[in-house]
């Protein structure tokens, strides 16, 4: 595999630079490079600053509006995009149900729900696990009955990411209690302000409502919002998990986050203590290898070649390496990391942080928030069981 990246790739690259620091705004790029809470309209307005350029569906073909780029110019733009400070895109809208919708979704359905989730006027949300299916997720119970034109669905998702927010959700329901659990499972997309839809947040150790519960009661779905065939929607989730897992090991993020690690070491003066900087020098060359692995992805893309049967290779070394990241932050700040005040985590705060640095104040919410990483999107523990099975035979 060819590790460089040739000269149109290069132009490319600065191309997409110069866009971002002209487009990105600077109050946005503040908050993310310090770890500061991003609103709904700090995402908002990100997601939709580049659906007007046509690229918050970056990873679309042309067919569907989007820019058509390869697997090299998609990963350039996502570096690009997280070394300047920007949002992470939210997925569930442009990087997961879309390429569903794409795939399997009726011309119909796609004429209704891509522009939206194009433009980022839509909020999409997932719905997928359960308090009993997490990782399981073949076990799911929420439950959808036919009754003429529409599904009446009754259940409950949990962990439901920002789903405060959400207009629209994906569901895995269950259509079929016959043959094996995959068997029975439909893909279903669900109006979050249909009666009987209830969003109750879970308040996370941050003191943030990240995740939530999502509850249906007799809810009427069209059944024209049926993805696909009935009961062949474990097929499309799987088609949706493996750019997930993907997308989840955000090495874009572990390049910025290195050098904000190395920033608060800096202003600690534990940068030029060696064993410290043994630390650092271990986390880059972690972050160098999950890139080579996810260059070796694309690679295999370029050519042609599926490259999805390591997907959970990157969900594990990626969510490995958000923790470890994290961890080292609290270790540079000592005790200095450890107090957890919420109103620091807003842009502009003025109160005063008690010893440290300002950079200190979000150390602790983050570390918190990121434990969550080996076990969301399928747990650690299980990825390995099927990369065992799947990848090493």
């Amino acid at each position: 595999m060819d590790l460089a990246f040739t000269p149109e790739e290069q132009t490319f690259r600065e191309d997409i630079r110069a866009w971002v620091h002209a487009n990105l705004p600077a109050d946005i790029s503040h908050k993310v490079h310090n770890a500061l809470r991003l609103s709904r309209d700090d995402m908002q307005r990100w997601a939709k600053i580049l659906g007007k350029k046509g690229w918050l569906g970056h990873g679309w073909p042309k067919e569907f509006g989007g820019p058509g780029w390869n697997a090299v110019q998609k990963h350039l733009f996502e570096e690009e995009c997280a070394l300047a400070g920007a949002p992470r895109v939210v997925p569930f809208g442009p990087v997961m149900v879309a390429p569903v919708i794409m795939a399997f979704g009726t011309p119909e359905q796609q004429k209704r729900f891509l522009p939206g989730i194009a433009s980022g006027e839509v909020w999409w949300s997932q719905g997928y696990s359960e308090p009993g299916s997490g990782s399981d997720l073949a076990s799911v119970k929420c439950r959808a009955e036919r009754q003429g034109d529409k599904y009446i669905v009754n259940g409950q998702k949990t962990w439901t990411t920002l789903g405060q927010y959400g207009e629209w959700i994906f569901c895995l329901v269950r259509t079929s209690t016959e043959g094996k659990p995959q068997t029975g499972i439909s893909f279903l997309l669900i109006d979050m302000k249909s009666p009987g839809v209830t969003v109750r947040p879970i308040v996370l150790l941050d003191g943030e409502a990240e995740v939530n519960e999502v509850w249906f009661d007799n809810v009427e779905v069209p059944a024209g919002n049926l993805v696909g065939e009935e009961n062949k929607g474990w097929t499309y989730a799987k088609h949706l998990l493996s750019h997930e897992r993907t997308n989840i090991a955000d090495v874009n993020r572990a390049k910025r986050e290195l050098e904000r690690l190395k920033r608060i070491a800096k202003a600690e003066g534990v940068y030029d203590d060696l064993r410290f900087r043994d630390e650092i020098a271990k986390m880059e060359v972690d972050v160098v290898a999950l890139e080579m692995l996810v260059l070796r992805v694309l690679s295999a893309e370029k050519s042609g070649k599926n490259s999805l049967d390591i997907a959970g290779l990157l969900k594990i070394r990626g969510s490995e390496i958000q923790q470890r990241y994290t961890e080292l932050m609290m270790l540079a700040a000592g005790p200095f990391s450890l107090p957890f005040i919420e109103e620091a985590m807003e842009a502009g705060w003025q109160g005063n942080f008690p010893g440290g640095i300002a950079a200190d104040a979000p150390l602790a919410s983050t570390y918190f928030n990121m434990r969550k990483t080996t076990i969301y999107g399928g747990s650690n523990e299980v990825q390995r069981n099927i990369v065992s099975q799947f990848v090493l035979g």
